[in-house]
């Protein structure tokens, strides 16, 4: 199991990085990228502490920690440009706080973080089908999330996805050790949500090749 989305004391999660990664650990998972919220207030101080935490990480703990950020509520003018700061850092994960219907994110968001070229657009919310044919073109995965709030536009994520053919990430977005699910959690998720037995094995496998089989820097 793998968990793309996560917080940790550096933003608005409870844990702190090693116990976060421990907790992943405890309940079987491989691998956690962890992904703080950021702005131009904090992304020098958190990419630095999250790259420092990840390089230290010891490689033979069982579970792979990548670095990561969430770019979130920026304006739309500056998701391209931390984009770019971020990747220059050396940040292994970018992530953007996708037009969640449970916050008022600006509206073009979506849009704008697909086109800056992060990794993964969590929880999209209305995601239009251009937006999607976009994100396949850019392959940047699209989030289906366990988190509250943010779950009930699921279904047409998955759906607009599936149709078109752009990548899926599952991510639970925890912020508190509730929020981390064991496998059996995470498969009645999976039959709760319509994800079937073929559709996990596709996801599972285009994470592992585009997150651990290619360009991991850090």
């Amino acid at each position: 199991m793998y968990n793309l989305h996560s917080h940790t004391l550096l933003s608005d999660g409870v844990l702190l990085p090693s116990e976060l990664a421990m907790r992943h650990f405890s309940l079987g998972y491989k691998a956690l990228a962890i992904t703080d919220h950021v702005d131009y207030s904090n992304i020098e101080h958190v990419t630095d502490s999250i790259i420092r935490f990840v390089k230290a990480w010891p490689k033979n703990l069982g579970i792979k920690v990548l670095s990561g950020i969430e770019l979130t509520h920026l304006p739309l003018e500056q998701v391209g440009l931390l984009t770019k700061y971020a990747r220059k850092k050396g940040i292994q994960v970018i992530v953007a706080h996708g037009q969640t219907p449970a916050e008022p994110v600006l509206k073009g968001f979506n849009r704008a973080a697909i086109e800056a070229g992060i990794d993964i657009l969590a929880h999209p919310g209305q995601i239009t089908e251009e937006e999607v044919l976009l994100a396949k073109k850019f392959g940047v995965f699209l989030e289906i999330t366990t988190r509250k709030g943010h779950k009930i536009t699921n279904s047409h994520v998955l759906k607009t996805a599936l149709n078109v053919g752009a990548k899926i990430i599952v991510n639970t977005d925890c912020h508190a050790p509730e929020d981390i699910l064991g496998r059996d959690a995470m498969n009645v998720f999976y039959a709760e949500t319509g994800i079937s037995e073929n559709e996990i094995n596709k996801i599972n496998s285009d994470v592992e090749e585009h997150f651990f089989n290619q360009r991991r820097r850090c």
